[in-house]
């Protein structure tokens, strides 16, 4: 058994994938636009976002994370919750951490912690919250 995040970004599902294969080298392993299902969802999707993203699942890592323009309102809300991302080494960790900060907000600076050499954390330009961390 395991978890699964899965992510509604109201309307900006496609750039946020475009950013984190760049930023997290994430790899698109199945996308399918509201179009292209044999049963869209009744009243979910508003009229001209038949181009959107109905799901995505992205490979990060050994971890899979899914995706979804969802109502496509335009307002997405990322509360209550963090992604924990470990990095192989402080360089790495200085990396992850810097790319997801681009456009972003810093809430706790990357720094050593008593639980690892570097640990971090911060919401990237999509309201998501990250949880940078140096395993010990």
């Amino acid at each position: 058994m395991q978890i699964q995040p899965y992510l509604f970004f109201d309307g900006r599902c496609e750039e946020a994938i475009e950013f984190y294969r760049r930023a997290l080298g994430a790899e698109v392993t199945m996308l399918m636009r509201y179009k292209e299902s044999p049963e869209p969802p009744p009243g979910m999707v508003p009229p001209g976002s038949e181009n959107k993203v109905m799901h995505a699942s992205l490979r990060i890592g050994a971890a899979t994370l899914m995706a979804s323009d969802g109502n496509c309102a335009g307002r997405p809300s990322f509360q209550g919750f963090s992604l924990s991302l470990d990095a192989r080494d402080e360089a790495e960790a200085e990396r992850l951490f810097g790319a997801l900060a681009d456009g972003g907000q810093v809430q706790m600076p990357l720094a050593k912690t008593f639980f690892s050499p570097r640990f971090g954390m911060v919401a990237d330009r999509f309201g998501v919250s990250w949880m940078v961390i140096v395993p010990a």
